[in-house]
């Protein structure tokens, strides 16, 4: 499909491919130099004393869960309205997934009062997503751990850089944080992610686990220090590689200028689109000031409209996305109903994800929001 207005382009700049370049002719492909110093960079950058780089975000997800503890018997609190990796890492630690609400239509994220009325004897930990970008309300439901002694993880990868409301940058308010370097993201490698973390418990055992629980690396041992290893735990191969790493060193120096685009672009969007029959808009203006924008949401009247209008748009070249609800995925169906997790079905069942990314020009914005407008009147009431 040759896409008028992709969710995502990407440009690799001369500086990307000559880090890149410079690290294949190094000949050292594997964990190691840059890749610790992506994660020094990053880890500055958020504010957190440790940073743990792995394969992706869904390897960041489960070896934070792993590294905290979390195992068999053990409940975790998951927003519904999320991408599956939320699940899966509960998942691949052997325990329980408990589904929660959003707040509603004007704030997809999850609600601290779902939260609150599921916490059992058995929760272990929350997982607070901050959606497409937008914080969580993390400072209400850090409070709400701490009152009920369960851990806090918050995931990243929609929303690195985003700030909260009271002055908090995501990722730094849950025990730890988790980041992905997808191709969709605002940090775009490829694959990749990271752990952030002020534990140092936490943040030795995901360096370990990641790299088979061994108790030195290839890098280590390269440079002559111990000619051998040992293995103190069931690990995994969640090792990023150097040239991703290196690609990610070198665009971590324009990130603040790609979300300041995406910013730019959103302010636009929700100028043009204001007060369209038939579209909602979720978060306010201020959540909108300080979100870094994976997606730019709307919501429409029902799901029908919506794969209708969705249809329009890729006629004339416009590519959207949309995310179901976990618990409707057929690995999760007995988990929850739409009666549980009702603002999560309807959202679910409403929204687009328009397309936001830093080289989104004007014209391109036009276009969306005229062939939306266009749709919105095609398939309303006659």
């Amino acid at each position: 499909m040759n896409w008028k207005v992709p969710l995502v382009e990407i440009a690799a700049t001369d500086e990307d491919v000559a880090a890149v370049m410079e690290c294949l002719e190094s000949g050292w492909l594997t964990l190691g130099p840059r890749t610790q110093n992506f994660e020094t960079a990053l880890a500055e950058m958020v504010g957190t004393e440790h940073a743990v780089a792995v394969s992706s975000g869904s390897a960041a997800l489960h070896l934070a869960m792993r590294s905290a503890g979390i195992g068999p018997r053990d409940q975790v609190i998951v927003p519904s309205m999320s991408f599956v990796a939320c699940a899966h890492a509960v998942a691949h630690c052997g325990a329980e997934v408990v589904f929660c609400d959003s707040v509603g239509a004007g704030n997809p994220n999850l609600d601290p009062a779902s939260v609150e009325a599921l916490i059992g004897p058995r929760t272990r930990a929350v997982l607070a997503v901050h959606m497409w970008g937008y914080p969580a309300r993390v400072t209400e439901l850090r409070q709400l751990c701490d009152q009920h002694g369960i851990i806090l993880i918050e995931d990243c990868a929609d929303s690195i850089m985003a700030g909260t409301p009271d002055g908090f940058t995501t990722g730094t308010v849950g025990l730890a944080s988790c980041f992905s370097f997808f191709s969709k993201t605002q940090l775009p490698v490829g694959e990749g992610g990271m752990i952030l973390t002020d534990d140092e418990t936490l943040a030795a055992s995901a360096r370990s686990l990641r790299s088979h629980a061994m108790s030195s690396v290839t890098w280590e041992r390269h440079r002559g220090h111990g000619l051998g290893y040992d293995v103190t735990d069931i690990g995994f191969n969640y090792r990023i590689d150097e040239p991703r790493s290196a690609l990610g060193l070198s665009r971590i120096r324009s990130l603040s200028a790609d979300i300041g685009a995406r910013r730019a672009a959103v302010t636009k969007y929700r100028a043009a689109l204001a007060g369209l029959e038939g579209l909602e808009i979720p978060f306010t203006d201020r959540e909108a000031g300080l979100s870094s924008h994976f997606v730019f949401p709307v919501l429409v009247p029902d799901r029908t409209r919506r794969e209708e209008i969705r249809a329009k748009l890729v006629a004339v070249g416009v590519q959207t996305t949309r995310y179901p609800a976990i618990h409707r995925l057929t690995l999760y169906a007995d988990s929850a109903t739409d009666q549980d997790l009702p603002r999560a079905s309807d959202i679910a069942d409403r929204h687009l994800g328009l397309p936001v990314h830093a080289l989104l020009t004007d014209q391109q914005i036009d276009l969306v929001v005229g062939a939306l407008g266009e749709a919105l009147e095609e398939t309303g009431p006659t």
